[in-house]
């Protein structure tokens, strides 16, 4: 949703590198891009003149004139900015202190509210909550059969008493939703409310009278993130008319411009509570502010994606298979399918990468990547049989055509996940004994980066198969390789502390040979 606003972002501060300070050019230009793309975002106006106005007086200040690095503190402004007008801490559900918490839901039609009144009691049961849901929509047809087919879906209770379509008096089944739930022990209860195509009298005054009658503890206005700043005029309608305490955006990953997101907590005062972001029953959370300010800039959100990976990951799976690699070869196809797998529970593999930082540079890859690449891969390690799960280098080639033709693949894609396989194992087996990432100085792995030696060794010449030097045919590079090979030997034997032989190293005489000052003895004491 915010991929312009990020993208714009992103260019205004590359602008900004490699400045020792910022003139007061500088500030007015870096302004000037960051309002544009506010503005281009669909942020309400009033909002883009405050924001505007708090970085520029703050990039003013000392904390950027002392900084080493005025690019970077100026991103820091604007992530601390960002953080302010989407509401500054994460505002959480209050829960009644007896009796079950109400929770009413209002907004148009086609914000999402039956899909969403799901999504939230999904996750209330995932806080160890009993959610009730309550169908309370009575006009849209098949409202009611769609919110008892989505509470089927989640596993909670739906208290529908009348058929909806038109009939029925919604502020009556509101009222006995209530002792509904305290007779079955229901903690929570989820009220949702008909919308309209439009804000109306009649709307304002059921929702009106439905909150008076059922008194709830939280009133959370859904709005449509893909109606740009309509959803701001919708709101301030919405709270003034019937009021409440916290607003759910649904469809963030629609490819609106996010300006609703960025607007009503400063039009309104009310912060933003829940994001909806997909049409998963699972795609739904806590709005934090900070961590949606640092997608924004592309920082990443690494705490939301520790978050996922501790619901969907398997621990004792997971610690099996940083066993087997600690064991030189103990991780198989098998184990790399389940992790796959697990993987996979977090949702599509563009939303993950989308997670890390610094992926906004290859949002079009990201964006191109096929999802059905995992089960073109699940299909070939299931074509496999136990033993070659087991053992990947038995499989010949007869192996690879028959597992090629059992998933319906060619060849050429089972002999580029085996590869593979052998490479990424190498590599998770390197990191898991503590050899570090590979291609780094000191860290075996990559070809002339350490190489499997020890940090600081000499790389040797790369010898043919009896041994011997490889010499180039070209006599000019035969020269030229000889005279370094020359020099190489010459400063080995110069070196003082070269130990060729073994014998013990006099290390005051090699530092008398270095030149050092004459203050550095004492260092040597």
């Amino acid at each position: 949703m915010f991929a312009t606003l990020s993208d714009r972002l992103a260019d205004t501060f590359k602008n900004l590198r490699g400045k020792g300070r910022l003139s007061e050019a500088d500030i007015d230009a870096t302004a000037r891009e960051i309002r544009i793309a506010l503005l281009e975002a669909d942020v309400a106006l009033p909002v883009v003149k405050e924001f505007v106005g708090a970085v520029k007086e703050r990039a003013r200040g000392e904390e950027v004139s002392g900084a080493l690095n005025p690019a970077q503190q100026i991103i820091k402004i604007v992530h601390e900015e960002l953080v302010t007008i989407l509401g500054g801490e994460t505002r959480r559900l209050r829960y009644a202190k007896s009796g079950p918490t109400v929770i009413m839901l209002a907004g148009l039609q086609g914000a999402g509210k039956t899909t969403l009144a799901a999504k939230l009691a999904l996750w209330l049961k995932d806080q160890d909550k009993t959610p009730m849901l309550v169908a309370a929509d009575l006009q849209r047809p098949n409202a009611v059969q769609q919110l008892q087919v989505n509470g089927e879906r989640v596993g909670v209770p739906v208290f529908a008493p009348e058929p909806g379509n038109g009939t029925g008096n919604p502020v009556d089944v509101a009222r006995a939703s209530i002792e509904e739930a305290k007779r079955k022990l229901h903690d929570v209860v989820i009220i949702d409310t008909a919308g309209r195509l439009g804000v109306d009298e009649t709307l304002m005054q059921q929702a009106a009278d439905i909150r008076d009658a059922v008194q709830p503890d939280e009133v959370l206005f859904v709005v449509d993130a893909m109606i740009g700043q309509d959803a701001v005029t919708t709101a301030q309608a919405f709270l003034d008319g019937v009021g409440y305490d916290g607003v759910v955006l649904t469809k963030l990953d629609g490819d609106a411009r996010g300006g609703a997101a960025l607007s009503i907590r400063s039009i309104t005062g009310k912060p933003v509570m829940f994001a909806s972001s997909g049409e998963k029953m699972t795609d739904f959370d806590l709005f934090h502010p900070d961590r949606m300010a640092s997608r924004i800039l592309d920082m990443g959100d690494m705490l939301t994606l520790i978050e996922q990976a501790e619901k969907a990951f398997d621990s004792e799976q997971s610690m099996r298979a940083a066993e087997k690699l600690a064991t030189k070869g103990g991780f198989t196809l098998e184990d790399f399918l389940q992790q796959m797998m697990q993987i996979r529970k977090l949702g599509s593999m563009t939303k993950i990468m989308g997670m890390l930082p610094g992926m906004g540079q290859f949002r079009d890859q990201l964006e191109n990547f096929d999802e059905r690449e995992i089960d073109r891969i699940q299909a070939i390690i299931q074509s496999m049989t136990p033993a070659e799960r087991a053992d990947p280098k038995i499989i010949d080639g007869s192996r690879r055509a028959r597992i090629a033709k059992g998933s319906g693949r060619q060849v050429s894609d089972v002999n580029q996940l085996v590869d593979r396989f052998f490479e990424a194992r190498k590599m998770m087996e390197q990191m898991a004994r503590g050899g570090g990432m590979p291609g780094m100085p000191g860290m075996p792995g990559m070809p002339g980066m350490g190489g499997g030696k020890r940090a600081g060794a000499r790389q040797q010449p790369q010898k043919g198969k009896k041994g011997k030097k490889r010499v180039s045919g070209n006599p000019a590079k035969a020269a030229q390789q000889k005279a370094a090979e020359k020099a190489a030997a010459a400063e080995k034997a110069g070196n003082p502390f070269g130990n060729p032989d073994g014998a013990e190293v006099d290390y005051e005489k090699a530092a008398e040979q270095l030149n050092l000052p004459k203050d550095f003895s004492q260092f040597l004491k």
